[in-house]
């Protein structure tokens, strides 16, 4: 049931068109639909010891040579890992680009030759791969790491710094050029093509850099914005708690395009200084730390015309451009294909054409392509495994884009609106949609009960109490509501209330380190009670004690005549159970064979030659009715456990640490059988939340949360139907 006014957004953020974003289900941005927080990405850089190298004027001119000079020059800039983080939720590896409010935008080449100064035409950077060090360190270095600084073919940072960050006076030309390669290898190591393994930068680098006029021949600015889009594309899967790459790339960029967490430095901005990203280093002033994912989260889904910068270069000084780079910028609007070494990523700049100052029309479709994981055996030269991606680089200077001055942008955003994920973060949070969803329920049922029944038609009147009783059993174990009971069905029904529990889940996700930023979860309605934050759950029942169980049933029933309501053994659905495995809630969880009591069916949870058993057993009266069974003429109100016969609404036995199984039943079951079920799930259950690792604990909460909340949708809708049908 929508509520008035509601925006669309909150019920479908899209796409309503799968066509372009074929990986929706894999993508964050699902998770976090999903109630499933990841909270802030550990961002992978390691530029801080960089100045920490003492480079000898000879050095200098070596590494301007192989095209480093104006990376060199960046230093070390803070990282905002939130808002990294929300940026990696807006980025689709589908497109390459980021899919915001107002259209796509991306990293262009452009980009990283204004804020890097990196060269965006030239040979590709590829050559050989290395499974060892040894022999490539001791060819272009003179010496080679110790077991305690390699693993296969990347060394560690520290190994280059200890040996190379200082070159010695009386240096011979031979060794000034083997600290120099060092020094290049630890460079690009640690900025864009920085890894996620923490410290190491693979050696294959290496023969790059064996002559540095080559070396400047080669075209590191796209294979930098290769391994970004690589980077970016990996984070954004909903499994990823990292990232890598030249996030300071990232992060200036969007600083330049977007008025969001811009920061506001003591100084005034350096307009005369190339490359660009030097216009944000500077100390920040103002508090910061009250910006969390969510805050990002929440601005990107807000994102306005006016807060876009499409063209932040415009009135840059271009004197202070160098010429080189000025020459090449045209190729910055290039379909082509970025390649660094196995990772080949297309470049599309027809789909952000605002960017270079042109009319956005509606973009061609975007093939699908699977990124390939091409071996990475020692002594493989990989330009012999993709021949088709160096032939579109080889091409790129005739693939220049250009824009059409009769585009209709309406039409785009018409377009775009269809295809693309409209917002990130929920308007409204998991748990107010299961209230909302329960309020429901409760009004259907109110309708049903309040229903005039005169002159009602047989078919009618089972329609209405079909519905009163699948609102019933929705409602049944329901906190602080009432159940009231048709005259229809003519069973009293004690009023169940218990008070508004609050629930803490302990953290899940990833173990967070000491010096990473809060994700701040609180205080928005993003966050759920799946995502680590008190929650106070008005409508549906849990136990808190450390292992109990508790159960939510929804029952198919059927109507026979009009007093008999008997359960629809072949189309019941099992028992929802909500644990607390660890001090908290498992939304939803079906019981299967192997860990789990089906609480209908309790000899499931034994073995092959028990169901022969189970099949004997009649049909099951739900105790809150409390009917007679025509068959035999008993009340099956019988519960039968291991030595007593208690009340169904006693309290659970805290001591086995999950709830007493109740299993009424027509015939004698034997209760040996029934006891030995019971065993094996009171030792099962808490042992297999003890080895599920955080990351799958919040993947399970958030599926069983859509397993709730699709049959309470279910049952809505199936109510509403019933509704309508006895009304026709």
């Amino acid at each position: 049931m929508e509520e008035i006014g509601m925006d669309p957004s909150a019920a479908n953020p899209g796409p309503l068109d799968p066509s372009v974003l074929y990986d929706q289900e894999k993508h964050v941005s699902s998770a976090v639909w999903d109630g499933q927080e990841r909270g802030a990405l550990r961002c992978h850089e390691h530029t801080s010891k960089l100045s920490e190298w003492r480079l000898t004027p000879k050095q200098i001119e070596l590494v301007e040579t192989a095209g480093f000079g104006y990376l060199r020059e960046i230093p070390a800039i803070s990282l905002d890992n939130p808002l990294i983080s929300a940026l990696v939720e807006r980025w689709r590896r589908e497109t390459n680009t980021f899919h915001f409010t107002v259209g796509e935008m991306t990293v262009t080449l452009q980009d990283v030759a204004f804020l890097l100064g990196l060269a965006i035409d030239g040979m590709p950077v590829i050559g050989i791969t290395y499974t060892t060090c040894g022999t490539v360190c001791e060819r272009y270095l003179g010496r080679a790491p110790d077991s305690t600084y390699a693993s296969g073919g990347m060394v560690k940072l520290s190994w280059l710094k200890e040996f190379f960050s200082q070159c010695p006076k009386d240096a011979s030309i031979e060794e000034i050029e083997r600290h120099t390669r060092a020094y290049l290898l630890y460079l690009v190591g640690s900025t864009i093509f920085s890894t996620t393994t923490g410290n190491k930068v693979p050696v294959m680098y290496l023969p790059l850099f064996e002559k540095f006029e080559n070396a400047g021949r080669y075209a590191w600015g796209a294979a930098a914005l290769a391994f970004l889009y690589r980077a970016l594309g990996n984070a954004s899967v909903r499994s990823q708690s990292t990232i890598c790459g030249c996030l300071t790339l990232l992060q200036c960029w969007s600083y330049f395009h977007l008025n969001i967490g811009r920061p506001k430095l003591n100084r005034d901005p350096i307009h005369d200084h190339f490359p660009f990203v030097l216009r944000w280093k500077g100390k920040q002033i103002g508090p910061t730390t009250n910006r969390d994912v969510v805050f990002y989260r929440k601005a990107l889904d807000s994102l306005e015309p006016c807060d876009v910068e499409w063209l932040p270069y415009k009135y840059m000084d271009g004197l202070v451009i160098p010429e080189e780079i000025r020459n090449s910028l045209v190729l910055g609007r290039s379909k082509t294909m970025l390649i660094c070494f196995d990772k080949a990523e297309r470049h599309l700049p027809n789909r952000v054409l605002r960017q270079f100052s042109m009319l956005q029309p509606i973009p061609e479709g975007v093939p699908q392509w699977v990124r390939k994981s091409r071996g990475v055996d020692g002594g493989v030269d990989l330009s012999g495994k993709m021949e088709s991606e160096l032939n579109e680089w080889a091409n790129r200077a005739l693939h220049i884009v250009e824009g059409d001055d009769d585009a209709d942008e309406n039409e785009y955003m018409g377009w775009y609106f269809r295809i693309t994920r409209k917002i990130v973060g929920r308007p409204v949070s998991l748990s107010s949609e299961f209230q909302r969803t329960i309020g429901g329920v409760r009004e259907i049922l109110y309708l049903a009960e309040t229903f005039p029944l005169k002159g009602l038609l047989p078919e009618q009147f089972a329609s209405i109490s079909r519905i009163m009783s699948i609102a019933q059993e929705c409602l049944r174990d329901q906190v602080g509501g009432t159940v009231v009971v048709s005259p229809i069905v003519g069973n009293e029904l004690g009023k169940r209330t218990r008070g508004k529990e609050r629930v803490r889940r302990k953290g899940t996700g990833k173990r967070k380190r000491s010096n990473d930023p809060m994700e701040g979860h609180g205080g928005s309605e993003d966050e759920s009670q799946y995502c680590g934050i008190v929650v106070e759950v008005d409508q549906l029942h849990s136990y808190h004690t450390n292992n109990e169980v508790n159960h939510l049933r929804l029952c198919d029933t059927a109507i026979e005549g009009e007093t008999a309501l008997l359960l629809d053994t072949p189309n019941k659905i099992d028992d929802i159970q909500f644990h607390d495995g660890n001090d908290g809630i498992d939304a939803s969880q079906f019981c299967d064979a192997s860990n789990e009591a089906d609480n209908s069916n309790i000899l499931n949870a034994i073995g092959e030659s028990d169901l022969q058993t189970a099949k004997t057993m009649e049909e099951v009266i739900p105790q809150s009715f409390e009917l007679p069974d025509a068959t035999d003429g008993t009340n099956n109100s019988e519960i039968h456990n291991e030595t007593n016969k208690p009340d169904y609404s006693k309290a659970c036995n805290a001591t086995n640490g999950i709830n007493d199984l109740q299993t009424p039943v027509g015939t004698h079951v034997n209760e040996t059988q029934t006891c030995d079920a019971t065993d094996r799930v009171s030792r099962s259950q808490p042992s297999d939340f003890a080895v599920h690792s955080d990351q799958q604990m919040v993947k399970e909460e958030a599926e069983r949360g859509h397993i709730v909340m699709y049959f309470l949708e279910a049952a809505k809708d199936e109510l509403v139907s019933a509704f309508y049908s006895m009304q026709g």
